[in-house]
């Protein structure tokens, strides 16, 4: 369901095209627009900083989260707390009467077993369970600072329309967005935008891969691995058959899935024969309905291991996320405001933890924009894609670490926690709000990227979430007992 205004220009967009063509925002609105993304800057580096410093987990941040849902508050934003079985999801909410519904994604949680601190060499942080190598502390931060920019400009202009911050936690595996999206909480929403932090800036948008992960939990019979073995009936024995029959499967399935998995419970001692024990799967595709063939496989692996090894086995499915469904209408509008903004510019300091890091010399600079591409077929997943079929979505990504940085390592770590990390978040919240600004000025390109998104998801399609109905597995992230 998209806003009514939006509905009734659907029909004309379709017959012509044409019509697309967005109203241009003035350069006086873009002018106070970028110098209220800088006053709100002093107050996005604070949050970042303290995200980076709490590092929760998935489905935990309960310090972020709040922290985010504070800022939104005291800017005027109404907030609703704890949505679709998720207490530390939110949505924030500005509306001035009746007009489009333009959507901001904001993520913040951290990755277990990558604390670092924000030096240019590895320096893990003890006694800390998580760190921020995927740069969340800088994506919500961001989103909502050009939220509160946003929201400023609408009031001076007496833009008419609603603008939404969506909190969503657990992005890392947790599948947070897929609840808000299946529980309804985006369905008249005419155009979503998100950011990622990256090592270069692009509007590019690319496809992802869908994915459905969770944990294999076998079962055996504890006894003495000496005294008694023949009375013990290993559950680690069938964690280890299970994977090494994964491991065959891996010559014989299609070329673009990716399976991966990570032994949570191996047991406690090694001279008792593991009672329980538990491995966590991912497999990976690019079409949804070919994930759960493969993932069908890994089930019937699971079986046979159980069967022989003596052990039982249970399956609890964690995540499960559509791919991204690019976007070119919106993906365009966001490119020319990326452009607009342009890239990340280093101060020496920077320059300096660049090279310490490893990538001072390497491509792309961090001053630059990529080539636009649309439909790149990238291997990650991310549960924007669940988002994407169901609401016209779009992104970007700046140069927020260093270039040559992996995601999930702790260069990403450090960087998000830098300077080079809240100069990225600040050319994406500057890109976000001038974006959001071009959109309530242009109906008619909603209108359009509602339009390519009924094209591209087919005139069929009904969205139903790989999770099903299972609700948010909340503990998901808590340590194997």
């Amino acid at each position: 369901m998209t806003s009514r205004i939006v509905r009734t220009l659907i029909a004309a967009v379709t017959a012509a095209p044409a019509a697309a063509a967005a109203a241009p925002t003035s350069d006086a609105d873009r002018r106070m627009i970028l110098a209220e993304v800088a006053a709100a800057e002093p107050e996005m580096r604070r949050a970042a900083l303290a995200i980076w410093d709490y590092a929760e987990r998935g489905f935990q941040e309960r310090r972020s989260s709040a922290l985010l849902q504070a800022q939104l508050r005291a800017a005027g934003f109404t907030v609703k707390a704890g949505i679709a079985g998720m207490p530390t999801a939110f949505v924030a909410s500005f509306r001035t009467g009746d007009g489009p519904v333009i959507g901001l994604l904001a993520e913040f949680d951290a990755l277990p077993g990558l604390a670092q601190a924000a030096l240019p060499r590895r320096a893990p942080i003890a006694g800390r369970a998580a760190g921020h190598a995927c740069g969340h502390n800088l994506l919500g931060a961001a989103a909502v600072a050009a939220a509160v920019a946003s929201r400023r400009w609408m009031v001076a202009n007496h833009v008419a329309g609603e603008l939404r911050v969506y909190g969503a936690p657990a992005e890392e595996g947790g599948s947070g967005k897929v609840f808000l999206v299946r529980d309804g909480w985006m369905r008249d929403v005419d155009a979503m935008l998100h950011w990622h932090p990256g090592d270069r800036n692009s509007a590019s948008q690319g496809r992802t891969l869908a994915n459905i992960s969770g944990t294999f939990r076998f079962t055996g019979i504890a006894s003495h691995a000496a005294i008694a073995p023949e009375r013990g009936r290993s559950a680690l024995d069938g964690v280890e058959a299970m994977n090494m029959m994964v491991n065959q499967m891996r010559e014989h399935v299609p070329q673009e899935t990716r399976i991966h998995y990570v032994i949570t419970n191996g047991g406690k001692a090694a001279n008792v024969v593991p009672e329980t024990a538990e491995v966590h799967y991912y497999v990976r595709h690019p079409d949804a309905q070919l994930v759960h063939k493969v993932f069908d496989r890994v089930h019937k692996a699971a079986e046979g291991a159980a069967l022989g090894t003596g052990t039982t086995v249970r399956f609890d499915q964690v995540g499960g996320v559509f791919g991204l469904m690019p976007n070119d209408t919106l993906g365009r509008v966001m490119l020319a405001n990326l452009t607009r903004v342009g890239g990340v510019a280093y101060a020496p300091a920077d320059r300096t933890f660049a090279v310490a890091i490893g990538g001072g010399d390497a491509e792309p600079a961090p001053d630059t924009i990529d080539p636009y591409v649309v439909d790149a077929q990238g291997m990650a997943s991310t549960d924007v894609g669940d988002v994407s079929h169901v609401t016209p979505t779009a992104g970007v990504t700046t140069a927020s670490w260093v270039a040559g940085t992996a995601p999930h390592s702790w260069q990403a770590t450090a960087a998000s926690g830098s300077p080079i990390g809240i100069k990225g978040a600040d050319v994406a919240a500057r890109t976000l709000a001038l974006s959001v600004a071009d959109l309530f000025n242009a109906p008619a390109t909603l209108a359009a990227a509602h339009a390519e998104l009924e094209r591209r998801r087919g005139a069929r399609f009904t969205y139903r979430a790989l999770l099903g109905e299972q609700p948010p597995r909340l503990d998901y992230r808590q340590p194997a007992r």
